[in-house]
């Protein structure tokens, strides 16, 4: 790896971005969009939402970034681009690190606007700290990127990666806790539950929501999260195609 061409790719991704505005608000003002449409649910049970408000600020960025990073890559290797890419001095974890250091920066951005309105415009009740909330915020859309770099591999168009999103991840949306408790889940599926990621994600931004910051137990979510960050990156560099069979 080399940190050069890793951030060389990142300016990259962010220059594409920038030219890419639906994109952008996809990512930045969708997630926004999607928890206040719930908020406008439970408006008559305010309860209600501080209780599943948190979780979906681990559920919606992840989801987002999956798709977008997904199609992304997929797009890079059906065009040739990768192929291209590939032929200059660069690694595949050079090239995975550099759009997961494009896309975390824009997991900031989302994070501060989504936690900024939950908290401030829709009041969202929670016990923790709000900069604990967004930074568990960010790596939870991190963790969608890592994810959805990783399940590119193993799509052959881009909308095979569009296809990847429901297989990936709502079996982990049925599991994480946010329907049922974990620990209400028949044995198997908490077991099943206990290996999927966006468990954890839910579980730090539900740890602070409720007073238990990074001292008391969302600090050690967090950290899992961040495993299974690392881990999905190194997996993705190790099954990465430069181009589409």
């Amino acid at each position: 790896m080399t940190p050069r061409v890793t951030f060389a790719v990142a300016a990259r991704v962010l220059a594409q971005l920038r030219r890419d505005h639906r994109t952008v608000a996809m990512l930045v003002v969708l997630p926004t969009l999607l928890v206040s449409l719930m908020w406008w649910m439970f408006t008559d049970s305010p309860a209600t939402f501080d209780r599943v408000g948190g979780p979906l600020l681990a559920v919606f960025p992840a989801i987002i970034m999956f798709t977008v990073t997904s199609v992304a890559v997929l797009r890079e290797r059906s065009t040739g681009t990768l192929a291209r890419l590939f032929t200059m001095p660069m690694a595949k974890l050079d090239f995975l690190l550099g759009y997961a250091f494009a896309f975390a920066l824009i997991a900031v951005v989302q994070a501060a606007v989504v936690v900024s309105i939950a908290l401030y415009a829709l009041d969202l009740d929670i016990e923790g700290a709000a900069w604990q909330l967004g930074v568990v915020a960010v790596l939870d859309g991190v963790l969608g990127t890592a994810l959805g770099l990783f399940a590119s591999a193993f799509a052959a168009t881009e909308f095979q990666a569009v296809q990847m999103m429901p297989a990936v991840m709502i079996p982990q949306i049925l599991l994480c806790g946010l329907l049922v408790p974990r620990e209400r889940l028949p044995g198997v599926l908490e077991a099943v539950s206990d290996v999927l990621p966006l468990s954890y994600a839910v579980d730090a931004v539900a740890g602070v929501a409720a007073g238990n910051g990074f001292g008391a137990g969302a600090g050690t979510d967090a950290l899992v999260v961040t495993a299974f960050i690392v881990a999905a990156l190194a997996l993705g560099a190790a099954t990465l195609r430069r181009r589409t069979a």
